[in-house]
């Protein structure tokens, strides 16, 4: 099955594109796609902004599974279906 996988804002900084398309298994889940980007993006990504030895995004990034945020899902073990797209983003902070 494929996946999507947009890099929005600072997230983009780290993987230097804006997308990526994935084949990955059938019965993935969230986390499996969050270490295929580790394995390929390397240090950068995985100390910014996904720690795949713990399987959690760091606290100022967020994963979305078609438009919905991955904490309203079921985080990391979210599962995913053919076609889904996900968005990797830091969240926003103001003052």
């Amino acid at each position: 099955m494929k996946v999507k996988v947009h890099y929005i804002s600072l997230v983009k900084s780290f993987t230097k594109t804006s997308i990526d398309d994935f084949n990955v298994g059938e019965a993935c889940l969230l986390s499996d796609v969050l270490q295929i980007i580790a394995d390929k993006y390397g240090k950068p990504f995985t100390q910014e902004v996904y720690d795949p030895q713990h399987q959690e995004m760091k606290a100022t990034f967020v994963a979305m599974v078609n438009g919905v945020l991955m904490d309203q899902l079921q985080g990391v073990n979210t599962p995913l279906k053919d076609g889904d797209n996900i968005i990797l983003m830091s969240l926003m902070t103001g003052g």
